[in-house]
């Protein structure tokens, strides 16, 4: 049976040729602390069996430590899951213009709030506003970092201590437990409900906008949620109409907001950005990271004095976009503008790729490793969307 007295010291580790490589590597703090807590689980564990470590065992358990603790959580990972843009996998990967313009205004200094040509202070918000309303036929645009964001700093703009009229089917709950009631109270609107969970009909709206002096109607995508069968409600232009009477903006949370047509693709087809502009919504707003196919981003676009007055508002500083965001998202947007989406875009190279080219590609691996067979399955874009 061995002793504690047996344990070497920390100071008789550390003289160790193997302990000075960690410290060049790791840290000398680090290294102690890994040494330490070695030292501090053979104590456990003597308690216990009464067996006292080795120095490997000892410097073997030190070492584990320090890889654990210096190897980033947050890795790049294989998604075979079927699932194109899936959330918990990190959403939309970049495309190879994107990851450059990252590395390009990250590697140095950049002009984010700097107007080159006049030499003097300028706006972020200027970056992809051009490219977004040059897209979407918008009068005016603003990047912040996340859809969720963007839907809490309309609310909290235009209809703190006001109420808000929407549909209860659209009362829904997406991924993370993020629910579209909890964003309005977090935002002091008043929730006002109209229809039921399969009707709503305009005169619903119509009665809510008398009894309520609403800020706004707010029309929210459902995600992947679908209500079927005995069902109806009013179409975004009809939403528009209402809302334009009595002298309110509609917002449409779009959620994913495509730029594309999904339905050229043999999908179902999903809303599209410019649509909720032409169906005449005052506000949109839709995420940079879903169907668009570029970074976590939260886009509103929409009438120019509704957007200036967002720009304003103490929350968008607490909530704005990044130098990295706005790089990547700019760059994004240039692959849409120059109509290389498909091309260009992963989410979309994915989406638009043939059954054949899938195939090939599939008997391709099974060649190359020698192991498994081909066979037809199913996949989904995901993301909330379809």
């Amino acid at each position: 049976m061995s002793s504690l007295r047996s344990l070497p010291s920390v100071d008789q580790l550390i003289q160790k040729p193997i302990v000075t490589t960690w410290i060049n590597e790791y840290g000398r703090s680090l290294t102690l602390e890994a040494l330490r807590l070695s030292m501090d689980k053979a104590r456990d564990g003597y308690k216990i069996s009464k067996d006292v470590p080795s120095q490997d065992k000892l410097l073997e358990y030190a070492h584990t430590l320090l890889q654990v603790w210096t190897t980033p959580s947050l890795r790049p990972v294989i998604n075979a899951s079927g699932v194109i843009l899936h959330t918990n996998l990190g959403r939309a990967p970049l495309s190879q213009s994107a990851i450059r313009a990252i590395q390009n205004v990250s590697a140095g200094y950049s002009n984010l709030e700097y107007d080159l040509p006049g030499g003097r202070r300028g706006s972020r918000l200027v970056h992809a506003e051009s490219l977004l309303t040059r897209l979407t036929h918008a009068e005016a645009a603003l990047v912040v970092n996340n859809n969720a964001a963007a839907v809490l700093l309309v609310l909290s703009a235009f209809a703190k201590r006001r109420a808000v009229v929407i549909a209860r089917s659209q009362l829904v709950e997406i991924g993370g437990g993020f629910r579209i009631p909890d964003v309005m109270k977090q935002s002091g609107a008043h929730l006002h409900e109209v229809g039921t969970t399969n009707r709503v009909h305009q005169s619903d709206y119509q009665t809510a906008i008398e009894d309520a002096s609403p800020a706004l109607i707010l029309h929210a995508h459902r995600s992947n949620f679908r209500i079927s069968g005995f069902t109806s409600e009013p179409t975004l232009s009809e939403l528009a109409e209402i809302a334009h009477q009595a002298g309110i903006p509609l917002v449409d949370d779009l959620g994913s907001g495509a730029l594309l047509d999904t339905a050229q693709f043999g999908l179902g087809h999903e809303p599209m950005v410019n649509e909720s502009i032409a169906s005449g919504a005052d506000l949109v707003c839709f995420s940079g990271d879903k169907l668009l196919g570029g970074p976590q981003a939260g886009i509103l676009i929409g009438r120019v004095d509704l957007i200036s007055k967002l720009k304003k508002h103490p929350l968008a500083r607490a909530v704005r976009a990044d130098k990295l965001c706005l790089a990547a998202l700019s760059a994004t947007l240039l692959h849409y503008l120059k109509d290389e989406a498909t091309t260009e875009i992963p989410i979309w190279q994915m989406i638009a790729a043939p059954i054949d080219i899938l195939h090939q590609r599939v008997e391709n691996w099974v060649e190359s490793l020698g192991i498994g067979n081909v066979f037809s399955s199913q996949s989904t874009v995901g993301g909330g969307s379809l």
